[in-house]
């Protein structure tokens, strides 16, 4: 579950980082199915309300939720957010699945207070439902000098070229869950 990040906003399909996880995991002996179930500008309210559903289709035994930014873009209340997270988290762990939270942070326009609230969300989720984290899911992608070359000409959305360092940031807290 993902916002345009993990659902290949701007990329030919198939280059995104969901997509290279299930060629890795392919390529390690793996025979995992990836459903990608992200939808570009989605929030967390949108993602709570479509999980039960698709954790009923698809009965899946690991979880990756990759949401909170537009909700933060949008000026949302953070404790929504949180409490978005957490319920869809719940949900999943209830339906037997183990899940992996994926956080982000917010450019430094949006002020420190702002950005260092939304920060601690995904830890406090994380901590809350013993769950594995990954901090931040654009480090190596937005904190190089050359950071330019790997996002599109919104700025805001990575290139393709971006996406295998994504997957690399997952990967090793993903391994905590398969």
């Amino acid at each position: 579950m993902g916002d345009s990040l993990s659902a290949e906003y701007g990329l030919k399909r198939g280059s995104g980082w969901v997509a290279l996880l299930e060629k890795r995991l392919a390529r390690e002996g793996m025979a995992a199915k990836i459903v990608n179930a992200s939808i570009s500008g989605e929030t967390t309210s949108g993602g709570r309300s479509r999980l039960q559903t698709l954790l009923a289709r698809h009965r899946p035994s690991q979880v990756i939720i990759e949401l909170g930014a537009n909700d933060a873009l949008r000026g949302l209340p953070l404790q929504s957010t949180q409490d978005n997270l957490n319920q869809m988290t719940q949900a999943a762990q209830k339906a037997g699945a183990k899940v992996l939270l994926v956080g982000m942070m917010l450019p430094p326009n949006y002020g420190q207070d702002y950005s260092r609230r939304f920060a601690a969300t995904y830890p406090a989720v994380a901590k809350a439902r013993q769950i594995p984290l990954v901090p931040f899911l654009l480090r190596g992608v937005v904190d190089r000098p050359d950071s330019d070359k790997l996002f599109q000409s919104d700025r805001i959305h990575p290139t393709e070229q971006a996406h295998p360092i994504m997957l690399d940031n997952v990967r090793p807290e993903l391994k905590t869950i398969l």
